[in-house]
């Protein structure tokens, strides 16, 4: 992976957590740098991206980790998900993840190939997101 990969990437996960990026323009620059896809895991805090060839590289989340709940619950993952696509006043991309966290998502995987992302649970219980066309 090239150091300018690495770096698009930082700054699509900076600026997400910032709220200076919005997701359609991270998906635009990630594409544009080679990237096929990434996965957040809020277990453990990480964001990994990934290439057509098998690389990847791991970055910290900013902000602070939190327990994830039990019990995934795909109707209030989805109303988060409208939340964060009306782009309220009131939204950040903090709080959608401490909100997700709470209904029981333990990461999600964006697949910019499939234009779609899997939300999932502790259990592998999943929601599936469609980009919107």
């Amino acid at each position: 992976m090239h150091a300018d990969q690495v770096l698009v990437a930082k700054k699509c996960l900076d600026g997400a957590h910032d709220g200076t990026i919005s997701f359609p323009e991270i998906l635009g620059q990630l594409h544009g740098a080679g990237f096929e896809g990434y996965m957040v895991d809020y277990r453990r805090n990480l964001q990994t991206y990934y290439l057509p060839d098998g690389d990847s590289v791991t970055l910290d989340m900013p902000g602070k980790p939190g327990a994830v709940a039990a019990t995934f619950e795909p109707l209030q993952i989805e109303a988060l998900v409208r939340w964060a696509q009306r782009n309220e006043p009131d939204y950040s991309y903090q709080g959608f993840c401490e909100r997700v966290r709470a209904a029981g998502c333990a990461g999600y995987l964006v697949s910019i190939l499939g234009r779609r992302v899997v939300y999932f649970g502790r259990t592998a219980e999943t929601h599936v997101e469609l980009f919107p066309q």
